[in-house]
């Protein structure tokens, strides 16, 4: 089992910066990759960031040059770096654990809300 914990998320001005943070505790060896997803209101959840162990990253073009998504080598913790916040980005920000396997561990989320 493993398990997701998020932080960081809070409300913030236009062009303001956050930094989101995930802690995984649990069965933590079966991790291969992880990802930030978020969901705004009326919306459809969508994937952002993500990393994998062996350090390849990828994000979605929406937030590319603005995010940065980080971890420690065992991906234990995971970070999201955010900067040049938009109302766009208002959203809950879920991080998520892909095992060997394919499947998918889900934290409970952490609101983001940027101000006009």
């Amino acid at each position: 089992q493993v398990e997701l914990v998020e932080s960081g998320g809070e409300l913030v001005q236009t062009g303001g910066s956050l930094r989101l943070s995930c802690v995984v505790s649990g069965n933590t060896d079966v991790i291969n990759a992880m990802a930030w997803y978020r969901q705004a209101p009326e919306k459809e959840r969508e994937l952002i960031a993500a990393i994998t162990k062996a350090g390849n990253r990828n994000y979605v073009d929406s937030v590319k040059g603005r995010f940065t998504i980080s971890g420690d080598n065992a991906l234990n913790t995971v970070f999201l770096q955010m900067n040049s916040l938009k109302p766009a980005d208002t959203a809950v920000y879920y991080c998520v654990a892909e095992d060997f396997d394919g499947y998918d561990y889900w934290g409970h989320g952490t609101q983001v809300t940027v101000s006009s």
